[in-house]
């Protein structure tokens, strides 16, 4: 008898392993120097905006663009030292994936809790509306 993993044992899994940042703890990381890597695809951020200064990679090719060794490696967010906030619509598969990056040696990486959704509720800034 095999043995499988629930998306929420996952899930869980990977929070356990990560920072998570409530909306205003991620802005003033951000301030602070952080950078915030917006996953969602494009239609969402055309429906409902984008953060200031996020850093726009789909989640299909995240782990090739922070890896400085592949070849289309994108320097703004391969520094194995830089601190990465991972954000999705609601907070779910950028928990996933910044658990990818703790498992590619990135030492400060965490997403927002509820993703982009929580960050446009609390009122923090959101711009190409």
């Amino acid at each position: 008898m095999s043995q499988f993993t629930s998306a929420s044992e996952l899930l869980s899994q990977a929070r356990s392993r990560i920072t998570r940042y409530r909306p205003h703890a991620a802005a003033d990381a951000q301030t602070a120097g952080a950078i915030i890597v917006d996953l969602r695809c494009s239609e969402d951020r055309l429906a409902e905006g984008t953060v200031p200064d996020a850093v726009v990679v789909g989640l299909s090719v995240l782990p090739w663009r922070v890896d400085p060794e592949a070849e289309r490696t994108d320097p703004r967010i391969n520094d194995r030292a830089t601190r990465l906030i991972l954000m999705c619509n609601d907070g779910y598969s950028s928990s996933l994936a910044a658990a990818t990056l703790t498992e590619m040696g990135f030492a400060d990486v965490g997403d927002i809790d509820g993703g982009f959704r929580a960050w446009s509720a609390a009122g923090l800034p959101i711009e190409d509306r």
